[in-house]
């Protein structure tokens, strides 16, 4: 059975001190470990991070699709989580961290920044309706 994305670009992390392959090579990249909301099982999700001070800022964006992430309904029923963090240069590091969805001006302000700077979520933004969540993740 061949390995699906998920969990190649986990391996991969791991293996190469938080460094991954196309398409996030180089890029700043997160495990997070959330509960989920309905199941109560552990789960793993590698993600893109961008940086808001002192918080990891994740997009909701599932490439667009009509409706938000698992991970994101997990986070929001359970917001007190544990995360890798990758730079995408060899650094990792394990933290606690709670996550917040951001509201209304403070979401714009990152959204706005998010997509002048990484083209592809502005393809994502325009193939659905729905307002593409963002979640801070804040250090415990």
């Amino acid at each position: 059975m061949a390995e699906d994305f998920n969990s190649r670009v986990i391996r991969e992390f791991r293996e190469n001190d938080g460094r991954v392959g196309e398409p996030f090579a180089g890029l700043p990249m997160v495990l997070v470990h959330h509960i989920g909301a309905r199941s109560g099982a552990e789960r793993v999700t590698p993600l893109r991070w961008f940086a808001d001070g002192d918080r990891y800022v994740l997009v909701a964006s599932k490439a667009g699709a009509p409706d938000n992430p698992a991970w994101y309904h997990n986070l929001k029923a359970n917001p007190e989580v544990v995360v890798e963090i990758g730079d995408g240069q060899g650094s990792v590091e394990t933290r606690r961290v709670h996550a917040s969805e951001l509201p209304g001006a403070e979401r714009d302000r990152m959204w706005t920044w998010i997509k002048e700077n990484n083209g592809g979520f502005a393809e994502y933004e325009r193939a659905t309706d729905r307002t593409i969540p963002l979640v801070a993740l804040t250090p415990s």
